[in-house]
């Protein structure tokens, strides 16, 4: 089922003779409107598509540093709401939206919902946090849209949540990967069987999570588990979702004008290579942003797609690119460490990498828990049996061929490791100085 066919289904000529109305308005408004704009975009006359990459590209750190309403291209009397990202590394990142740009959000989620399996009359569980972060009120407004009686069970409060899905049965359930992953591992410790809840479909993002971890959600709820990316700074959750064929976040592309670069250089790269995605608000007027840099590493695709939509397609997130670590001189990402566990059966799907810093070269530590058959084996925890002697020197071995690193592996106690009620905090690093920084596992 699609949600939208004109809109999803339209032809590729079409699709990108309205991508450049829309830019071209898109741009006019942002240059009358928004002194940063008026600036930036000065001589910059476009002729087509192809010459957008010729505009300067917007930062987050353009966000911040015009706190809060700088580039607003409306007065903030006219705004219908207001959110903001955490602010974890200083002032939070207010974005603003009018009526009608929150009529485009429930469109766009109303699409990604329907993609997913999502139908009129179906109760949805959203575990996603409500309030300043866009995820709660993003699923929450899309789903009545789309006809869903939502339950806004909002994030955390874990025997709550296992409450509502045993009683009132919903059919499909969002939250972050991690929260979903604890929420399931909860009931099972309880005594319950979470496949037993009846769910028909997951509905995950705030984090990078990889194919293991679906599989691990898969598994332990017994239904399909799909991708949703947002970003506040763009709209919030909806501006890409996986339909069922899953081969591929589908972007809503007459919204959202995607481009692939260079990390390091900012060109241009061809659809298929991997680098960093860049957006450009196509119908935003309360917070029009231009060559957004998101920080998020994927790739474009802009195959057809067995479901009929035609619109392109970015891969499943590799992590962002400010999330790459640089150990002894090798490039890594969390989500490379998780894909190699994930694939261990005597494995849990719980991890943390501790990278110290506060030697001359720094040195790697990924810890994880054994699965409870494995420790039933052993007749309990005991870091010396060989059987954990024996698993660990294994993953240690797999992690060296998948990500050449040699790391130190350290196999925890049951529980031992944080679950996450929120974003999944999945690297701690050490410096000199003794400071600790901890390291989100995803996009907000």
């Amino acid at each position: 089922m699609i949600w939208n066919p004109a809109a999803e289904r339209m032809p590729r000529t079409a699709r990108e003779t309205l991508q450049w109305e829309r830019l071209r308005v898109t741009l006019a408004w942002a240059t009358e409107r928004v002194p940063f704009y008026a600036e930036r975009l000065r001589g910059g006359a476009l002729r087509g598509l192809a010459d957008l990459a010729a505009l300067p590209f917007t930062r987050k750190s353009d966000l911040r540093e015009h706190y809060p309403f700088g580039l607003l291209a409306v007065p903030p009397g006219e705004l219908a709401r207001l959110h903001a990202s955490s602010g974890t590394k200083g002032k939070p990142t207010v974005v603003g939206y009018t009526a009608g740009d929150l009529d485009v959000w429930r469109e766009v989620m109303a699409r990604v919902l329907v993609a997913a399996g999502a139908r009129a009359g179906d109760t949805l569980q959203n575990a996603f946090g409500y309030g300043l972060f866009t995820g709660g009120l993003g699923f929450h407004d899309g789903a009545e849209r789309v006809g869903l009686s939502v339950v806004p069970a909002s994030s955390g409060n874990t025997a709550r949540q296992i409450l509502l899905l045993q009683d009132l049965r919903p059919a499909g359930l969002c939250a972050t990967p991690s929260f979903a992953l604890h929420i399931a591992e909860t009931l099972a410790a309880q005594g319950g069987d979470p496949r037993a809840l009846g769910l028909r479909y997951g509905l995950y993002g705030a984090e990078p999570w990889t194919e293991g971890l679906r599989g691990a959600l898969e598994r332990a709820f017994g239904a399909p588990a799909y991708d949703i990316y947002g970003l506040s700074e763009i709209v919030g959750p909806g501006v890409a979702g996986e339909c069922e064929a899953r081969e591929g976040l589908h972007v809503a592309d007459d919204h959202f004008l995607p481009e692939i670069v260079d990390p390091a250089t900012g060109a241009v790269r061809p659809v298929g290579e991997q680098g960093e995605l860049v957006l450009t608000t196509l119908t935003k007027r309360a917070l029009p942003l231009i060559r957004y840099r998101t920080g998020d590493i994927t790739t474009l695709r802009d195959a057809p797609c067995a479901c009929g939509r035609t619109s392109a397609r970015i891969a499943r997130l590799k992590g962002r690119a400010d999330d790459m670590l640089i150990v002894k001189g090798v490039n890594l990402y969390p989500s490379e460490v998780e894909s190699t566990l994930l694939a261990v059966d005597e494995l849990l799907p719980h991890y943390q990498l501790v990278v110290d810093r506060t030697g001359t070269l720094a040195r790697l530590e990924v810890q994880v828990e054994p699965a409870p058959a494995v420790i039933e084996r052993c007749g309990g925890f005991d870091a010396s049996h060989p059987t954990l002697l024996d698993l660990g020197r294994r993953v240690r071995e797999r992690l060296a061929s998948a990500i050449g690193l040699t790391a130190q592996v350290t196999l925890l106690p049951p529980r031992s490791l944080p679950r996450s009620e929120g974003k999944a905090v999945r690297v701690i690093e050490k410096r000199a100085a003794d400071a600790v920084d901890l390291k989100p596992g995803g996009a907000p």
